[in-house]
């Protein structure tokens, strides 16, 4: 039996505090050297093989990338940087899948419908638009 009182960190998601605290320090002070410094934290974790919690909802049958509805109407995939982050959320439980971010970052792009990833929408957000995945992924 698994003991499920203590916080589960996966190996894939182990280094991902770094980026939690890159995104406090942003939001505490938002300027353009510490976006590029949360940014480059992204980066070296995707290099890191890094992963990310990708949330997904059931859909007629099927599982979904779930979508969170910005107020000037972009949708967004939803990702988590650990179990904690994904069970702020707000009431909704949703299930989800680690993802591998050289995978995940680069499939957002060309998706049409959606304007990007929001990591953490309930807590250490940090909106990922396209141009700023590109940025990560260092193809601009």
């Amino acid at each position: 039996m698994t003991d499920t009182s203590a916080p589960h960190t996966d190996p894939g998601l182990e280094g991902n505090e770094k980026i939690e605290a890159a995104i406090l320090a942003l939001q505490q002070e938002a300027s353009q050297e510490l976006l590029a410094h949360a940014l480059t934290v992204l980066r070296r974790r995707m290099r890191e093989n890094g992963q990310l919690i990708l949330a997904v909802e059931p859909s007629a049958g099927k599982e979904q990338l779930a979508l969170i509805q910005t107020p000037d109407g972009n949708l967004w995939w939803v990702a988590f940087t650990s179990f904690e982050e994904q069970n702020r959320g707000g009431g909704s439980v949703m299930s989800g899948f680690l993802a591998d971010m050289d995978q995940l970052f680069p499939s957002a792009i060309p998706t049409d419908g959606i304007h990007g990833i929001i990591l953490n929408p309930w807590n250490r957000t940090l909106m990922l638009d396209k141009t700023l995945l590109q940025i990560i992924l260092g193809s601009n």
